[in-house]
């Protein structure tokens, strides 16, 4: 049974491509264009699921968002997309998240 897939990126057309491509392989999905916008609706800890998280976003960055979904005690886990490569030690010690390389959404010009 696939779950639900919060997506939170503040670029509206990689959100609109990851929601297509999750919703083509069976998963429901919400969107969202802010960290904010999440915890204004916070999501239901019964529903299974998990949160794809930009890290770099502007206001509440994805790293900030999720130290406020662990005190809230949300057991979501989270699976951060970068833009550029992070480490490791910046994420919240959590056993619920899940850092993964994505391919660049900018193209760099050289």
């Amino acid at each position: 049974m696939p779950g639900l897939v919060h997506v939170i990126d503040d670029d509206a057309s990689f959100r609109a491509a990851v929601e297509r491509r999750l919703k083509l392989a069976g998963y429901d999905v919400e969107t969202y264009s802010s960290a904010q916008q999440l915890l204004d609706r916070l999501p239901d800890a019964e529903t299974p699921g998990c949160i794809l998280l930009d890290v770099q976003m502007p206001g509440l960055s994805g790293l900030e968002l999720q130290s406020r979904l662990i005190e809230r005690g949300s057991t979501l886990p989270v699976v951060f997309v970068p833009d550029m490569p992070i480490r490791r030690r910046r994420c919240a010690p959590s056993r619920q998240a899940l850092r993964i390389s994505w391919p660049s959404r900018h193209r760099q010009n050289n």
